[in-house]
């Protein structure tokens, strides 16, 4: 059984869950988790979602505020073992729940081109042009909560 968890900056979950973000994320792509980014992370909410029967973090993600509305959804990631299981989905969707408790009413992200088609049947919207960042090209989805 999969369990959505809030996951306290600084914690040894959290350690796991940069790890787990690099090795999904940022290794395919040869890019470094930089330690610098850290202390930007202290601020935001991170969300876990953990294994029931081994306690194991298999899923993850960064709700980081952008003004007292807005809300940007980042660093989805599932351990490649579980991908295509719907742990995703339950993660943006305990996320969705989690930001408009928050008192957010939008949602924004950056969606790599692969993942748009996800977002979109979750209600997601692609808004704007395509961009490249660092190499990898990105539609900015919205949905408002």
């Amino acid at each position: 059984m999969k369990k959505m968890i809030d996951v306290d900056f600084g914690s040894s979950r959290y350690d796991e869950l940069v790890k787990l973000r690099y090795k999904i994320l940022l290794e395919p792509l040869g890019l470094k988790f930089l330690d610098m980014h850290r202390a930007k992370e202290a601020n935001y909410l991170h969300i876990g979602c953990i294994e029931s029967l081994d306690d194991k973090l298999i899923g993850g993600l960064i709700l980081a505020p952008v003004d007292n509305e807005t809300i940007r959804l980042m660093q989805v990631a599932v351990d490649t073992k579980y991908q295509g299981e719907g742990i995703g989905h339950q993660m943006v969707k305990y996320a969705e729940k989690r930001a408009k408790e928050a008192g957010y009413t939008k949602i924004v992200m950056h969606a790599m081109l692969s993942v748009v088609h996800f977002y979109e049947t979750m209600g997601y919207v692609q808004e704007g042009d395509i961009f490249e960042e660092s190499g990898i090209t990105f539609a900015k989805m919205v949905k408002d909560l």
